[in-house]
């Protein structure tokens, strides 16, 4: 009797971590149409424009947290079951990336009503997601999923856990806490593509240094150092990266592109499916205001800088943060000081991102637990001397008014006058 075939292994050779080897239900969905797609999404938006290199995508990035994932539930000493669901969820964890990945986010929120650990969710178990427009027979991860023995809402809850209840402690906490896969993942590729030194943490001490602590993940405190440098170096790529001027220059167009389109918001609901180049390519037919910005964007004719608000009270921040949840009302806003410049509408644009969680990068910090020599645990925020560094904000203002490149000095010399015009 002929000896049974091994079963079908690849390998993936990742400038990152190696040799990356894929068997089994990895290695089907990888194969994946929902998978391929993130070939066409860059990792880090419009970074490419400041930074050349950066032209790596999600799909890397989604194979780095596979990786990332597995060789955490090694450390762990994981059992099979539970190594499959951190591995495969580490895979899937950002299938419902927009265009341009976060560039998008708050386009996705408006006109979905849910961001794209929503849409990953609604992927992977082959939900419908209501008006974008994809194809029921194309949707392929849960069937391969369940084709391998694994229950697609079990990797869902992994990837978009439940608000209403608690699942999956200690795996949950691989893929969503201070220093998780994902994270360990990205700053390192990130560093890399971008020539950007602060995200070279030192991955191998802290996979080598991780714990297990009630049902979450904590680190001995030989590995104290290397998770210091972990949140210094997150803290400093988005600073220098993913919150730099110019590439919000670019995010902004892109999303006034898509917010200013014909038809908004029912004409974009399909869009937040496509991938990178199908945006660029079929944005400029829905209105000259669009096409008028994706070609800024193609020919890296970006938006400036006209004026930045350093600092708000707390008045001013509960108006601010009114338009972070009015979209409408900000583009209104936007349209009514560009009115002012004798500037057509869309030439413009708020940037609110240090009003946003995602601003606020380092929130969770405080949860990281350190496991002393003799079992006892501290808070690692009360043990860093780091801890002003870390907590610096991603943003350098909260507010910034960027204008098309004409108007830029005559908004400085107004708003500089008269601030009062601001919301």
């Amino acid at each position: 009797m002929p000896p049974a075939a091994a079963p079908p292994r690849k390998s993936i050779f990742d400038p990152v971590h190696g040799q990356i080897e894929l068997e089994g239900v990895a290695l089907a969905l990888v194969g994946t149409r929902e998978f391929q797609r993130l070939w066409g999404i860059h990792q880090t938006g419009f970074a490419h424009l400041v930074f050349p290199g950066a032209n790596h995508t999600r799909l890397e990035h989604s194979l780095g947290t596979y990786w990332v994932a597995r060789e955490m539930a090694r450390h762990l000493d994981l059992d099979a079951s539970s190594t499959e669901l951190a591995r495969v969820g580490g895979l899937l964890h950002d299938l419902g990336h927009p265009p341009f990945s976060h560039t998008l986010e708050p386009s996705m929120r408006e006109v979905l009503g849910r961001g794209h650990e929503a849409v990953s969710r609604a992927r992977i178990v082959g939900a419908e997601i209501p008006g974008v427009g994809e194809d029921p027979e194309a949707v392929t991860v849960p069937i391969t999923l369940e084709k391998h023995g694994l229950r697609p809402r079990d990797i869902a809850d992994l990837v978009d856990p439940p608000r209403h209840r608690e699942l999956h402690g200690l795996l949950r906490s691989m893929l969503h806490s201070a220093v998780d896969a994902d994270r360990i993942d990205y700053l390192q590729r990130d560093a890399h593509y971008t020539g950007v030194a602060h995200g070279a943490i030192d991955a191998v001490r802290l996979l080598d240094t991780i714990r297990a602590h009630r049902d979450r993940i904590a680190f001995a405190e030989k590995g104290r150092m290397a998770v210091e440098g972990f949140l210094v170096g997150r803290a400093l790529m988005y600073a220098a990266v993913y919150y730099h001027k110019t590439v919000r220059a670019a995010e902004l167009m892109a999303q006034a592109a898509v917010e200013r389109s014909e038809g908004y918001p029912e004409s974009a609901r399909a869009l937040f499916s496509w991938t990178d180049g199908e945006l660029l390519a079929r944005l400029p037919d829905r209105g000259r205001l669009a096409a008028r910005l994706v070609q800024g964007l193609l020919e890296r004719r970006l938006y400036k800088r006209a004026y930045r608000l350093t600092e708000l009270d707390a008045d001013g921040a509960r108006r601010w943060a009114r338009l972070l949840r009015a979209p409408a009302e900000r583009r209104q806003r936007e349209d009514a000081l560009a009115e002012r410049l004798r500037a057509p509408p869309g030439s413009v644009l708020f940037d609110l991102a240090g009003l946003e969680p995602r601003g606020r990068p380092l929130d969770d910090w405080a949860a990281i637990a350190v496991l002393g020599r003799r079992g006892a645990t501290y808070p690692f925020r009360s043990a860093s001397p780091w801890k002003a560094l870390v907590e610096r904000p991603a943003a350098d203002s909260p507010v910034v008014v960027y204008t098309a490149p004409r108007y830029r000095a005559a908004a400085s010399r107004m708003l500089a006058r008269s601030p009062s015009l601001l919301p």
